[in-house]
């Protein structure tokens, strides 16, 4: 019965795979890069999120955000305060986004002329790691309240980051976190994969992230985690930068 059970999960995600590497490739065609970003509920990822998109609107460049959610429409009405096109996917229930879903939205939606994309994947660090969506950068974000050791207890999910964001770092000193061991547990599951620090309430770390998406969008090589469900290697017309995140 669980040689069963396996199987059926391993053909749903070999499924997946495909479905992401075609979408990958479509969207690579088309000049967008997908920003897929994981973490638990209450990472404020959300926060952050509408933090960089209104910078980028500011910035006037084409940038748009897809928001999953088991319900309510809460997080896109927070995320349009930006200026953004935003888009709210509702799952019913299911605690991921697949490839699929998220390439019917960019069939149906996704404006003219974006080049980048922040997906906004359901609040879990478990099923959302085994999904690859067609991303370009897989960002996987946790706050300082969560614990140091997290990396540890979801390898999976920090050990396929192309960048780990560390986020509320100013409740770093009431929380009594340890950086220095977060910082070694991270590398412990993903050696050499860079992390950032940031702020929202402060906007702390929104413009270094920016400027790390866009380098990607531009062509810049990522990071090769261990646990990458699939190479993400891609390059867009795009010039202007060379700054990269490989290591």
């Amino acid at each position: 019965m669980c040689d069963s059970v396996d199987e059926v999960t391993q053909a749903v995600l070999a499924k997946n795979d495909s479905l992401a590497a075609g979408l990958r490739e479509e969207l690579a065609r088309r000049g967008v890069s997908v920003v897929n970003l994981l973490s638990s509920p209450g990472s404020g990822k959300t926060e952050l999120l509408g933090r960089v998109l209104a910078r980028a609107v500011e910035r006037g460049l084409p940038v748009a955000a897809l928001t999953a959610d088991l319900a309510t429409e809460n997080d896109a009405h927070r995320l349009a305060r930006s200026g953004a096109p935003v888009k709210q996917l509702l799952t019913d229930g299911l605690c991921h986004l697949e490839a699929r879903q998220l390439r019917g939205h960019v069939e149906s939606w996704l404006p003219e002329g974006t080049s980048l994309l922040f997906v906004e994947n359901v609040g879990n660090l478990v099923c959302p790691a085994s999904y690859d969506l067609g991303e370009s950068l897989r960002i996987v974000l946790m706050a300082v309240t969560e614990g140091e050791d997290k990396p540890l207890k979801y390898p999976t999910a920090f050990g396929s980051a192309h960048l780990v964001v560390l986020t509320k770092v100013d409740l770093a000193g009431p929380a009594g976190f340890d950086q220095a061991a977060f910082a070694a547990n991270v590398q412990r599951v993903n050696p050499g994969v860079e992390l950032l620090f940031s702020c929202a309430r402060t906007d702390d770390g929104v413009d270094t992230l920016l400027e790390r998406v866009l380098a990607v969008r531009d062509g810049a090589p990522v990071h090769r985690p261990p646990l990458a469900p699939r190479p993400h290697t891609h390059s867009h017309s795009h010039e202007g930068t060379e700054a990269g995140l490989v290591s």
